[in-house]
């Protein structure tokens, strides 16, 4: 979505009616929104330029597993031993985790492509994941529903060609939503491990009303049939969802919409601070939340009241 008259709006705003807030507190807010909106546009020029390497769909690929190094034997020469490689055999080597083989795919928001994850997949590659991948949809989608249903079929061959009976999801924006549709109503919570949701509207957003004049956005807004389809019960869904949302993203309107609240799903809702939309796929404290999320064995409460905060 465009982001920028939307920070604009609310920066104003905020400036025009100080009374809402105490002075010192209108001061912070109002120097934390500016620095989140200058990190805002330099995250969209950044972007900018990575967006042609993001068009093209990814091939699928099947990486290989390193060879083990060969330890050093008794036999060895010690004398031949230099000071740097006895520092390198001291050094304890990260072993990759018990849920290192399960894939990652990656979803984008609207109007966007799988550029935006480049910084994501690096964090979640030096932390030993072996199946990466991400799903281009066309900015020309205008179902969401149909979009959940590319995923399903994308989900299927992730799992055929890795041997993984289950995936974990990683979404940005309309990305989590449109895996929540598929986990929820397409019976995806059989694949789908866990749900990453970055900036999601799961409530439905009414930011940036011009824009519904495209069909996806509408299915965005608190008061679609898609927003009210997952608003049913899900007594069965076995997929554990953690939803990252933010106390300046100004795409959600209101902010908590962002949250999963449905006391049907095993859900976690952590708040960011300080940063925008733009700024959640790439923060380093949300990727180092997205591994724990979907490196964590134990079992997630329901939705009601199980929040958290990453600064």
């Amino acid at each position: 979505m465009r982001v920028l008259p939307v920070l604009m709006s609310t920066l104003e705003s905020c400036l025009r009616h100080p009374g809402l807030l105490h002075p010192d507190q209108h001061l912070r807010f109002s120097t934390a929104l500016l620095k989140a909106s200058a990190l805002e546009l330099a995250i969209l020029a950044g972007h900018l330029l990575l967006y042609p390497t993001g068009i093209r769909q990814e091939r699928p690929t099947t990486p290989r597993r390193p060879a083990p190094t060969p330890r050093t034997t008794a036999e060895t020469p010690k004398t031949s031993e230099t000071a740097e490689e006895a520092d390198t055999l001291k050094t304890p080597v990260r072993l990759p985790s018990a849920t290192a083989d399960r894939p990652v795919l990656l979803l984008h928001g609207f109007v966007d492509n799988r550029s935006v994850f480049v910084l994501l997949r690096r964090a979640l590659a030096r932390e030993g994941r072996q199946h990466l991948a991400s799903l281009n949809y066309s900015p020309l989608t205008c179902d969401i529903r149909g979009a959940a249903e590319r995923l399903g079929r994308h989900v299927e061959e992730t799992c055929e060609r890795t041997g993984q009976p289950v995936v974990d999801v990683v979404g940005h924006s309309l990305g989590g939503l449109i895996a929540r549709y598929y986990v929820q109503q397409l019976g995806g919570d059989v694949r789908v491990r866990t749900l990453v949701t970055l900036g999601s509207p799961h409530g439905g957003t009414a930011a940036v009303p011009l824009m519904s004049a495209h069909p996806i956005v509408r299915q965005m807004r608190p008061d679609s049939d898609v927003i009210q389809e997952l608003r049913q019960p899900a007594p069965h869904c076995r997929t554990r969802f953690v939803s990252f949302w933010s106390d300046l993203d100004t795409v959600m309107h209101p902010l908590e919409t962002a949250c999963v609240d449905h006391p049907d799903l095993l859900a976690h809702n952590v708040q960011v601070t300080g940063v925008g939309h733009l700024a959640l796929p790439v923060h380093p404290a949300v990727a180092a939340g997205i591994r724990q999320a979907i490196d964590a064995e134990e079992d997630i409460a329901p939705a009601g009241g199980s929040t958290a905060t990453v600064a």
